[in-house]
């Protein structure tokens, strides 16, 4: 074993996990922690775990073959399976699209004190897609060394709401090792669901499969086959690690927080809270409370202080815009490997973006932001089928 050898083969891992960190899947998070408490945590386990599996054989796929997954699909399968596996793997890039522009709206939302309309946001978004698509032409390793600081970002920002809330260590336990949910109906179930989808990307195995290409291997020496395979899964083991941590921050914040809050407790504290997100927000009734990224990141700062609102909106804005750029790479590795098509960069993030931007920009436009991330739930359970 080689740290050496290990950092040179250290970047596509870290890459491919940040689609288990994008706003979708911080969504699935805060409400599985708000709706289910802890319970729901050994299903974030499992289905990283599954991931990882997938991860695993989709790399050795790329390494093996010098193909990645879209491209044996070609070759393997006859016309109509492929193009429905084509379409299929299209919608999920989709679906993750609008998570992604729908969050880093929020975000750009909340700290710009609710000066930026959502729609502002939305389009702030789609501008800045094409300024990664430059950064792109510096080089992979600059690229996935940028990941690495977008990463470093979420894991300090939500490491800081995590020690800040001070969530109970044996519930944490509890709910991460006993596969059981007491008194769990529908809503338990659908989060669920929702967490598989939002955990097992269904782009990210063709993502996976073409990124470990960037390394040269030597495929007629079985040796350094092996070699490679060994650290692309250590590699992508430490990165679902590192992103597994960062998802429990965000459950168990809400599980310890808010978990059977209703409207009436959240309301009474965001009255002294002067901030400008919070007036209205929360009706004085006795539901039980219903949070999403936005509504989450006010709460937050009711309870804990501007500063946790702000670092909350951070956090955010960093997982939507590197699950951006992964989610563009994904797209046209599926492009170019089911279809023969060989489009720039430039021409195929137009393409899939205008088709997620034209919905999402009309919800921004006709919906208040309180009512835009009640999509997040439904891409999710997409994302799962």
């Amino acid at each position: 074993f080689s740290f050496r050898k290990l950092w040179a083969f250290t970047g596509p891992g870290f890459l491919m996990s940040i689609a288990y960190l994008d706003p979708g899947n911080i969504e699935s998070d805060l409400q599985s922690g708000a709706v289910a408490g802890f319970k729901l945590l050994w299903v974030l386990l499992l289905a990283t775990v599954i991931g990882l599996l997938l991860q695993r054989l989709a790399a050795r796929l790329g390494v093996v073959t010098g193909l990645h997954l879209a491209e044996v699909c070609n070759r393997q399968y006859q016309k109509i399976p492929r193009i429905i596996l084509w379409l299929m793997v299209e919608l999920a890039i989709i679906g993750s699209d609008m998570q992604e522009v729908i969050g880093s709206a929020i975000a750009i939302n909340l700290l710009s004190v609710g000066k930026i309309p959502l729609w502002g946001g939305v389009l702030i978004t789609i501008a800045d897609t094409f300024v990664f698509l430059f950064l792109d032409k510096y080089g992979l390793r600059k690229l996935e060394a940028f990941f690495g600081f977008l990463i470093t970002i979420m894991a300090l920002t939500f490491g800081y709401e995590y020690v800040t809330v001070k969530p109970n260590q044996k519930q944490l336990l509890q709910g991460l090792f006993i596969p059981y949910c007491k008194d769990c109906g529908t809503p338990q179930l659908e989060q669920a669901v929702g967490i598989v989808g939002a955990v097992i990307m269904p782009h990210n195995m063709y993502l996976h499969s073409a990124l470990v290409k960037s390394r040269q291997v030597n495929r007629a020496d079985k040796r350094e086959v092996r070699e490679a395979n060994k650290y692309f899964f250590i590699e992508s083991c430490i990165a679902l690690f590192v992103s597994f941590i960062i998802n429990i921050f965000v459950v168990t914040v809400f599980a310890e927080a808010f978990f059977n809050k209703t409207n009436a407790d959240v309301s009474q504290v965001c009255a002294n809270f002067s901030g400008p997100h919070s007036s209205s927000l929360f009706p004085n009734n006795n539901q039980t409370l219903e949070v999403d990224i936005y509504k989450g990141g006010v709460v937050l700062g009711c309870y804990f202080g501007p500063a946790a609102l702000y670092i909350w909106a951070i956090g955010i804005l960093a997982a939507g815009q590197s699950s951006t750029m992964t989610g563009t790479y994904s797209g046209q590795f599926v492009m170019e490997g089911f279809l023969n098509l060989r489009w720039s960069r430039f021409a195929r993030v137009l393409l899939t973006r205008s088709i997620a931007i034209t919905p999402t920009l009309f919800v921004a436009i006709f919906q208040d932001v309180e009512h835009l991330t009640g999509m997040n739930d439904f891409l999710n359970v997409l994302m799962s089928l």
